[in-house]
């Protein structure tokens, strides 16, 4: 079965591989802290840990060009996709009778791996969705690829705290494991499409590689595109850092914020995802993107207001989910017109670069906030930040987008 054949086996397979990715991000930056931390390692040696693991995801932008460059008839997308899995599900296996506190350094070492193999993955995944894929279906394929990411994180994330309990920490790791690794089966079943097809010779590949890039820089697109990713997200990246310590300040216990995040949220987003998907494609990707972010802005600030009009209470996890759904919404419908706006023979190479762009948005004004909580609080801050996002809408307005029909098959540029 050719799981490129069609729609709704690619929407399964990219599911299949966003689960694959979600489930060891949800175990490493959740299950593995909780479980060091049960054990009596120390905070900072956690943190670091965690920082290390990070920076594979945050520079991956450097070597995505390698997966645009080694690309020939013989190895291409999907062979760097399996390839990549494989180091990632043998980096992990070693945690199956591996001492986390004994072995922490080899544990780190084994997880840096694993993390330069997963990013290196995700690369690769967002370039074969481009390369296979329309304009006119990308709302959806992000969709379900961000709830395959979020349900794999929700397993082995806070899932594998509870399994842990009952299965052991043996069995978990093994279900981590297969989970990563099973949707290598999917991607050996399918064949090359779009424009895997069109490469004839190494040193042809090359050239138009090179001459893809250099229309890319050329083009008002990539620089607006690169702009709307350092500021869009503002809003609701700096809120997801802070709104665990928001609910404690507000007298919400761990125990609650934990099974409030885990459930509303984590559901919130995933409903938000596949709707935002599914209206993005009917509605145009540029509107459903302005749409959300005006909708998580206006959430946000009512988020704000009614903290200070009325202080603690279950309206705030109410605006807080009703924020999450628009998250999901602006997610799909914004790595769709990211992928709409990436030429496929250097998708890996662009896209790559809009999310490096995303990442810096999450880590500027993740700073600018907690500054502005500490000498103007909470309302004040998030406020500030959705002004920020907001101004990132006429950069939205100036991008120039090819309109696509519902039957138009993937072409080699989808830039103007």
């Amino acid at each position: 079965m050719d799981f490129l054949a069609t729609r709704t086996r690619r929407k399964f397979l990219f599911f299949s591989l966003y689960l694959s990715e979600g489930a060891p991000i949800g175990f490493i930056w959740l299950a593995l802290p909780t479980r060091l931390r049960a054990s009596g390692v120390g905070i900072e040696d956690i943190t670091w840990l965690t920082a290390i693991l990070v920076l594979p995801w945050t520079f991956k932008f450097l070597w995505a060009p390698l997966v645009d460059l080694l690309r020939t008839r013989r190895w291409n997308l999907r062979h760097w996709i399996v390839t990549a899995q494989i180091v990632m599900g043998l980096s992990l296996l070693p945690l199956i009778w591996l001492d986390p506190v004994h072995s922490f350094r080899a544990l780190g070492a084994l997880l840096l791996v694993h993390a330069f193999a997963a990013a290196t993955q995700d690369v690769a995944i967002d370039a074969l969705c481009i390369s296979t894929t329309t304009a006119s279906e990308r709302g959806q394929y992000n969709g379900w690829m961000q709830a395959g990411m979020l349900i794999g994180r929700a397993i082995m994330g806070g899932g594998a705290l509870v399994m842990g309990q009952h299965i052991g920490e043996t069995a978990v790791v093994s279900l981590l494991v297969l989970i990563t690794t099973f949707s290598i089966l999917l991607v050996l079943m399918a064949r090359s499409h779009g424009a895997e097809k069109q490469i004839t010779t190494e040193a042809g590949h090359l050239r138009k590689v090179w001459e893809s890039v250099k229309t890319a820089c050329s083009q008002r697109n990539t620089w607006l595109g690169l702009l709307f990713a350092l500021l869009g997200g503002a809003a609701f990246k700096s809120l997801e850092v802070v709104y665990g310590p928001f609910l404690v300040d507000r007298g919400y216990d761990k125990t609650t914020i934990g099974w409030f995040s885990a459930g509303p949220m984590i559901v919130a987003m995933i409903v938000g995802s596949l709707v935002g998907g599914w209206l993005a494609d009917r509605v145009g990707h540029r509107r459903c993107v302005a749409a959300s972010l005006v909708y998580i802005s206006a959430s946000i600030a009512g988020l704000a207001v009614s903290e200070l009009a009325f202080g603690s209470g279950n309206h705030l996890l109410v605006l807080l989910a009703v924020t999450a759904f628009g998250i999901g919404v602006f997610t799909a419908s914004s790595y769709a017109l990211f992928m709409d706006i990436s030429h496929p023979l250097i998708a890996a190479t662009q896209f790559s670069a809009f999310m490096g762009a995303t990442n810096g948005c999450e880590s500027w004004s993740s700073y600018v906030i907690g500054g502005l909580i500490k000498s103007q609080g909470y309302p004040v801050a998030m406020l500030v930040l959705c002004g920020a996002s907001l101004v990132a809408l006429p950069l939205l307005a100036s991008m120039k987008l090819t309109r696509k029909t519902p039957h138009s098959r993937p072409s080699t540029s989808y830039i103007e």
